[in-house]
């Protein structure tokens, strides 16, 4: 039920509706950017941060939830393991079964590899199935790769890694061909032409989608691929440490199967980690769109044995995700509804930011308005401000909410609320971890060889902010990439003696450093529940 003061405030929405259908807010200067970044988007609240002790990227600072988990020991510190009782024996592993794994996995069985998939949850169960909006290719006459690039470059606020980036969209419209080919039904005219929109930063329409199930879509297309060439995947098995060989080479990894926790020794020549995002650790308290394993597990597996993190402390908090009702809380509000009309306005109908300016300016925007402009809805939980849904129909007319975004149209009527009609309230929520583990342009991380990552836990491709629709791309284009060179690689690699003395070393390290945070890592499952004492109290 909405509450008076909603109601009041939809009013307000409605007055002022016919004037913003003309008029919408201009988009900001750099500067202007940049100050209202600095004083409110959660990346620049320095009690949100901790500064690493030990490892590779001591000194810098990255968010609490994550240096906690940095600073533990391993699971199986102290286990009496017998690394030569292997259970799986595979040229190419993929730890990970989401877009980017599933991609790599195609790939590397395409290229003759003897290629497995072990994944913590089931084969799909991860952000790629979640994501709605679209995915970005500069595939028409007015675009280009280069166009692409700038825009993202941009984006990023100038900070991507230029050869990941390059990468991204030079090799971006032959993706959309491989998943095409593959059978990937995006929306087209009836003539065959895709269907392009406009997402926020982006200068050109370069958004193809699946209605907004294009992750999912995406995602059930790779799935049935994987196991129609009958590639193996085991289920509920988690990594819980890299395994390297005595040159420091990637050599395999310790697996736990969640259901037994029986631990598994994996040999292989080449280890992918597509392990994806953080959301579950719910940095400063957000609420998140990712999906129940989203813990950051391959960025400390791979720290821990040596591999850099690249802007580990930045962090996309996309601007709309869904602050009321409370049984969607920070749920995901596509950008697609602002791409196709949608407008954000405050509790008195005024629009307070372009709706397609960047992720986290529009973000930093909403978390003003509620807070220093004291403009924000107020919810039974929080707050937030309104997303003018009604204006979409308006601009083009009755049905084009649900032909255009049914999913969340449907989400939204299981509880009463025809966003046809009355607008839609959002909040942010922790969408995508930037930052993650270092590669270069062959996909693979300088400090292990034989170790190549993929997808949401690679840092660098989108700099210090990502634009809608580039993180499908960038599962693609790197999880085909890794697959194609890790098994192009292995048939010349003889692995050397397995071995796990680098986590003794790292425990060494923190015991010299004072450091003890009660817990090991990596958390596999998030936090949820709580103590008897806190019950009590």
């Amino acid at each position: 039920m909405l509450t008076e003061q909603m109601l009041d405030s939809i009013k307000k929405v409605e007055s002022t509706r016919n004037g913003r259908m003309t008029l919408e807010p201009q988009r900001m200067s750099a500067d202007e950017k940049d100050e209202l970044l600095k004083k409110f988007h959660p990346d620049y609240k320095e009690d949100g941060f901790s500064v690493l002790e030990i490892g590779p990227n001591k000194g810098e600072k990255v968010p609490y939830e994550l240096s906690r988990l940095l600073h533990s020991n391993s699971k199986v510190l102290g286990v009496n393991l017998d690394l030569d009782n292997v259970r799986y024996d595979v040229d190419v592993l993929i730890i990970g079964g989401g877009g980017a794994g599933a991609s790599a996995a195609i790939e590397a069985s395409s290229a003759g590899a003897k290629t497995m998939i072990v994944t913590k949850l089931r084969m799909g169960d991860a952000n790629s199935m979640m994501a709605e909006g679209g995915i970005q290719a500069a595939d028409k006459d007015n675009d280009s790769p280069q166009q692409h690039f700038l825009d993202a470059f941009g984006g990023g606020h100038y900070k991507a890694k230029p050869e990941l980036l390059k990468r991204l969209v030079m090799d971006g419209p032959g993706a959309v061909d491989w998943l095409s080919s593959l059978g990937v039904m995006f929306d087209k005219y009836p003539d065959g032409t895709m269907i392009t929109t406009h997402g926020g930063g982006t200068s050109r329409k370069r958004m193809h989608a699946c209605a907004d199930y294009t992750g999912a879509e995406i995602m059930r297309v790779l799935r049935d691929e994987v196991i129609n060439r009958s590639i193996p995947v085991v289920d509920f098995c988690a990594a819980l440490e890299l395994i390297l060989d005595e040159n420091g080479n990637a050599a395999g990894a310790v697996l736990m199967n969640m259901e037994t926790g029986e631990y598994l020794i994996a040999k292989a020549k080449t280890v992918i980690i597509a392990t994806g995002g953080a959301g579950r650790l719910h940095y400063q308290g957000f609420p998140t769109s990712n999906h129940y394993g989203a813990t950051a597990d391959g960025l400390v597996i791979a720290y821990r044995a040596s591999a850099n993190l690249l802007y580990p402390d930045t962090i996309q908090y996309h601007p709309t995700g869904v602050a009321y009702p409370d049984q969607l809380f920070g749920a995901l509000v596509t950008e697609k509804v602002r791409s196709i009309g949608a407008m954000l306005v405050n509790i008195e109908g005024d629009a307070f930011v372009h709706p397609l300016e960047t992720r986290d300016v529009a973000c930093a925007a909403v978390i003003r308005e509620c807070s220093a402009h004291k403009k924000g809805v107020k919810t039974p939980t929080g707050e937030g401000v309104w997303l003018d849904t009604p204006m979409i129909e308006e601009k083009h007319g009755a049905g084009m909410i649900e032909k255009r975004i049914p999913g969340m149209f449907r989400m939204y009527m299981n509880y009463d609320i025809d966003m046809r009609k009355v607008p839609i309230l959002v909040y942010p929520t922790f969408h995508y971890q930037n930052g993650g583990i270092e590669i270069n342009a062959a996909g693979t991380t300088d400090k292990i060889p034989n170790l190549f990552v993929a997808g949401e836990a690679v840092g660098g491709i989108h700099g210090r902010n990502r634009l809608m629709g580039n993180s499908l791309l960038d599962i693609i284009v790197f999880g085909r990439l890794a697959g194609k060179s890790a098994a192009k690689l292995a048939p010349n690699i003889t692995t050397g003696k397995m071995t796990l003395a680098h986590i003794d070393e790292y425990a060494e390290k923190l015991k010299a450093a004072g450091i003890d945070t009660g817990t090991t890592s990596p958390l596999l499952l998030p936090e949820y529940t709580r103590k008897v004492n806190d019950i009590a109290d």
